[in-house]
């Protein structure tokens, strides 16, 4: 071969290799799904041992869980050092990760102690889920103050928000807020909350609720937050009721979303698992297609 080709074929060899590894990434991120479906402990786990929920969750191949407050689980902010670290031992021994924390902890009240305290749990919290090996803590609003002006609870929501996203961030938890309450449900109130709360810590957990279809429809208020979703989604069972699951889906798949859809069920079924299954499956159908 003479130089010149031997040079050339060595250049086009290297820069073949480099490409490898990212080759290597993306076939990775490739192979893993565009959402993952995991279980937030309220009714269907609220009374399962934190033993018992794993070993539940593992034979129903659901990965992901989402603790939720005051449950037989037990994971509070009064657990010691040595057993917060039993439960992160517990979770790193699982297939089963710990997305986070679902508090009650809200930040509507018109009473400022009764802010701050609220404001102070969820701190508490931040510092639980680090401890346990969480990724973030769920908080609300829960409507909007009686004698107060809406645009003021909306203005105090949102720069608790950016308080307790301040922490977060500090403890690499994520702030996620569940679209909740009577008047806040409405997603341009969400959208006018995430106009003063504007930590990039501060994101919106999606919340399945019927407010998502008024106004222009599912579509128009997706996209009307679509910027600050996190990590994230909380569904109900699948197959029950009219909401466009399969139409959410296919949205969270139009923004590139990877986070977690999480069924926060309301029913009560005698098999968990088998519960558990049936959804797990449903979920899997619906998102099968999207790219």
């Amino acid at each position: 071969m003479k130089r010149r080709s031997f040079i050339q074929q060595s250049l086009l060899t290297g820069f073949a290799s480099s490409l490898l590894p990212h080759a290597s990434i993306m076939a990775e991120r490739a192979e893993q799904p565009l959402m993952r479906f995991g279980l937030v402990t309220y009714l269907w786990g609220q009374d399962m041992k934190l033993p018992e929920l794993l070993e539940e969750c593992e034979t129903a191949g659901i990965n992901g869980v989402e603790l939720r407050t005051e449950h037989a689980h037990s994971v509070e902010p009064q657990l010691s050092q040595r057993e917060r670290a039993e439960v992160r031992k517990r979770f790193s021994d699982s297939p089963v990760e710990l997305v986070g924390y679902g508090s009650n902890a809200q930040y509507h009240e018109s009473d400022p102690q009764k802010l701050q305290q609220n404001i102070d749990f969820t701190k508490s919290l931040i510092q639980l889920m680090h401890d346990c090996g969480g990724s973030g803590v769920k908080v609300k609003p829960n409507g909007f103050s009686k004698g107060v002006e809406p645009k003021k609870t909306i203005e105090q929501i949102g720069n608790a928000l950016n308080e307790v996203a301040e922490y977060g961030e500090g403890y690499g938890q994520q702030i996620r807020v569940e679209v909740h309450g009577k008047e806040t449900s409405s997603l341009p109130v969400m959208r006018d909350i995430f106009k003063v709360a504007d930590h990039s810590n501060a994101t919106i957990c999606w919340n399945s609720n019927d407010a998502d279809l008024d106004g222009e429809g599912l579509e128009k208020n997706f996209q009307m937050v679509q910027d600050r979703f996190g990590d994230t989604v909380h569904v109900r069972e699948l197959n029950e009721g009219q909401y466009p699951y399969k139409k959410l889906f296919e949205l969270f798949a139009s923004v590139h979303y990877h986070g977690w859809i999480l069924l926060e069920a309301r029913t009560n079924p005698a098999d968990k698992v088998k519960a558990l299954i049936q959804q797990r499956k449903c979920f899997e159908d619906m998102i099968q297609n999207l790219a």
